[in-house]
């Protein structure tokens, strides 16, 4: 011993460096970086723009109806355990189903997948495709999120612009400059974070073709579905699962304004079943078999209610 250090060498003195690397393109990362930068002695005071938790202004509150089936199926004290293979099966069938209204066909059970949160959704995703040697083409700006759990997995990350001249779509000619043979996916995020846009039919129909064209997935990240500013309607991407296969993420968290009760999915969109015979939604559900699921008495609240 020397300095109240031992000269032993220890096994686990090297953690794997993936997980700082990620960790850096986080968003706390981020808002950590901010907040060191803010004069908490300034006259004026701060208002956060980083944070997409709607509760958190008394103005936004989920709906009476939600709130009165979690209470209620925590007071019957049945769903303190672990979900049910019915619980699950109900909540899968309420997600299809309000998946299919916006979609020209529909979608079973068996094409969702629950997550704790649309970040287990992301999680889950880059997992499975995530390994050495592919590449995955993001947005910028973006969702850091995306980047990270790519990052983590070893995954190499390619940028395309949106373009601000054009309410902030896709430049796809980027898109098909930036992919290779090695190029697994592209995300999408609509409507659009951060910039608050919302593309059209017609632009999306564009992406569908373009990722059609390089055989590439869409992942198409929707947690903020129908929250729409202007006169643009919203149109899922799943809309085109017969053009490209592809994974709509989202949860209840931004449109039923309840972040922190941890309910999401992963939708299979994919029509022609490229994703069964690829083997990928085999493996998406092989890994969410590793993690854990949605709160059960979420899992009541979303498929009884």
């Amino acid at each position: 011993m020397e300095g109240g250090r031992s000269s032993r060498r220890w096994r686990f003195a090297s953690p794997n460096p993936a997980v700082a690397a990620a960790g850096e393109r986080s968003v706390r990362r981020y808002l950590l970086d901010l907040h060191g930068c803010l004069d908490e002695r300034g006259p004026r005071p701060v208002i956060p723009l980083s944070v997409g938790d709607p509760s958190s202004c008394p103005s936004f509150r989920t709906a009476p109806e939600a709130v009165e089936a979690v209470a209620t199926a925590l007071r019957s004290g049945e769903f303190d355990g672990y979900p049910s293979r019915d619980t699950n099966l109900a909540a899968r069938r309420a997600v299809a189903e309000y998946l299919s209204c916006d979609l020209p066909y529909k979608l079973s059970p068996d094409d969702v997948l629950l997550t704790s949160g649309c970040t287990q959704a992301i999680e889950t995703v880059m997992s499975v495709f995530g390994q050495p040697g592919v590449n995955i083409l993001l947005p910028r700006p973006g969702y850091p999120k995306h980047e990270a759990h790519a990052v983590f997995h070893k995954m190499e990350v390619r940028h395309y612009d949106l373009v601000p001249e054009r309410g902030w779509e896709v430049d796809l000619e980027a898109v098909e400059a930036l992919a290779d043979e090695n190029t697994v996916a592209i995300v999408i995020i609509n409507p659009n974070n951060p910039c608050g846009s919302v593309y059209t039919y017609e632009h999306l129909s564009k992406i569908a073709d373009t990722a059609n064209k390089l055989g590439m997935l869409v992942i198409a990240d929707e947690v903020y579905g129908h929250l729409v500013y202007g006169s643009t309607p919203f149109v899922p991407m799943g809309v085109f699962g017969e053009t490209v296969p592809l994974l709509t993420l989202g949860a209840i968290s931004k449109r039923w304004a309840v972040p922190g009760w941890r309910f999401g999915w992963i939708a299979i969109c994919d029509q022609k079943c490229i994703l069964k015979e690829t083997k990928v939604f085999h493996s998406l559900r092989s890994f969410r078999m590793l993690t854990g699921d949605p709160a059960t008495f979420v899992l009541f609240m979303t498929g009884y209610n």
